[in-house]
């Protein structure tokens, strides 16, 4: 069951991109697409990204080099959407340190411009003859995002946590589903680039990365859909208020200053 091309296989490639066009009209009967523009993009962007390439895939006229020219193009939109999602979120976390949100957004934003600057001198010292040039750029790129994506996310989670920021529901439900689809996909191409796999069982990483992105889809439903439950324990009066990191509101006030001058 566990093969290229069955059923499963299909159903893995299509649902995710279905349930993602589905949850656009949702986000916008919700006003959501207004709270976050940038993920509200990627998640059309890409499920019409896939199925393009899903219906390529089954034309027989169309080639193997113009499948993976269509990949290319596509993989660079989502990648620079990545980045901009990225910095949407980081916003939505350090929106009380304007300067902080600032400055994170312009450099993350800059990460993503100078990889697309990348992927491009990279395409085009691509050999025209054959498309292996385009498959071995298609195999990279997308790890390097993954990269960079997983090691943004991940320190920003263990920052927030660090200073005991609190993620809003919705922006930590994006956040949560980019983390574990990049840190999957990462995973699987360490084990396809190391341990030597046939190619008759690195079908079986396909899969796995396909039911993760699958589930992060889910993540996302549930998180962006669901409403809050708000809880009805009394407040303890006790309790000591919550303390303020004194040395993150610093950094952000002499960003300002510094940024002011």
């Amino acid at each position: 069951m566990l093969q290229a091309h069955s059923l499963l296989w299909y159903y893995l490639w299509v649902a995710p991109s279905i349930l993602l066009l589905v949850l656009a009209p949702l986000m916008w009967r919700r006003n959501l697409h207004r709270q976050h523009p940038f993920f509200f993009a990627f998640a059309l962007v890409s499920a019409l990204e896939q199925l393009t390439l899903f219906v390529a895939d089954l034309i027989p006229t169309v080639s193997a080099r113009t499948w993976w020219e269509i990949f290319w193009v596509g993989l660079l939109i989502e990648g620079v959407l990545k980045f901009a999602l990225i910095g949407e979120i980081f916003a939505h976390v350090f929106d009380s340190y304007t300067s902080l949100a600032k400055l994170g957004k312009f450099l993350i934003r800059g990460a993503g411009v100078a990889l697309v600057l990348a992927a491009g001198l990279a395409a085009a010292y691509a050999p025209t003859d054959s498309p292996y040039g385009l498959i071995n750029g298609a195999h990279l790129l997308p790890q390097a995002i993954y990269l960079i994506e997983s090691g943004l996310l991940l320190s920003m989670f263990a920052f927030s946590a660090y200073f005991h920021l609190a993620w809003k529901q919705q922006v930590f439900g994006i956040g949560l589903g980019l983390a574990i689809s990049g840190c999957v996909h990462l995973a699987t191409w360490a084990v396809a680039a190391n341990v030597g796999l046939p190619s008759s069982k690195r079908v079986i990483l396909d899969f796995v990365n396909m039911a993760t992105y699958h589930g992060c889809v889910l993540i996302w439903y549930y998180y962006l859909l669901v409403p809050r439950r708000v809880a009805s324990k009394a407040p303890d009066l006790l309790a000591c208020p919550p303390v303020e990191p004194p040395d993150l509101e610093a950094w952000n006030q002499e960003l300002e200053r510094l940024l002011h001058r």
